[in-house]
């Protein structure tokens, strides 16, 4: 079975990406060690199918601090508020499984959200459909169908941040309209 080439261009990024790795495993950014990273990369790339990582050809760099220091507020908000529930309510906090369809069809939007509400505490990542770019995420203290709302919007609120960071133009024209409707 042939696969279609891909672009050295279009496979840079994930190159570049598994030599960053390499040597972060190794604690040794060396150049003798990269450059065996590199070539290990190669081979990696070239023997097991990796999907080309579509990048949408811009990054807002600006947009990205606002997220991170964001994201860092949100990160301390979860984690007292995961403590208080753990402390005062116990086993008795309710969670709930919550579906939450994206806007975003790329592959690098959809798996960049998925780890950012991962990593805030108090939600989880338990599945993710491919086809129609949803995300089911296992929410603590959901009660209500309110609850479920508010969880959905903020992970779509996630994903249009990571939108703005680096999604393509059309993505973030679409997210524009929609935010302006």
């Amino acid at each position: 079975m042939s696969r279609k080439r891909i672009s050295l261009r279009q496979e840079l990024p994930l190159l570049v990406w598994l030599v960053i790795v390499w040597g972060a495993l190794w604690q040794d950014f060396s150049p003798g060690n990269l450059l065996f990273g590199a070539i290990i990369a190669v081979v990696v790339a070239r023997l097991f199918y990796l999907p080309p990582m579509e990048l949408g050809g811009r990054f807002n760099v600006l947009r990205a601090i606002h997220f991170a220091a964001t994201f860092l507020v949100k990160v301390a908000a979860a984690s007292f508020q995961v403590l208080y529930l753990a402390v005062a309510k116990g086993p008795k906090v309710i969670s709930a499984v919550v579906a939450v369809p994206l806007r975003s069809h790329s592959d690098l939007l959809v798996t960049a959200t998925g780890h950012v509400i991962s990593l805030i505490p108090g939600s989880l990542v338990v599945e993710v459909d491919r086809s129609t770019s949803t995300l089911y995420i296992h929410g603590v203290n959901v009660r209500n169908p309110e609850d479920a709302a508010q969880l959905r919007k903020e992970v779509r609120d996630a994903e249009a941040g990571l939108i703005r960071i680096m999604g393509t133009k059309a993505e973030l024209s679409a997210l524009n309209q929609e935010v302006g409707a």
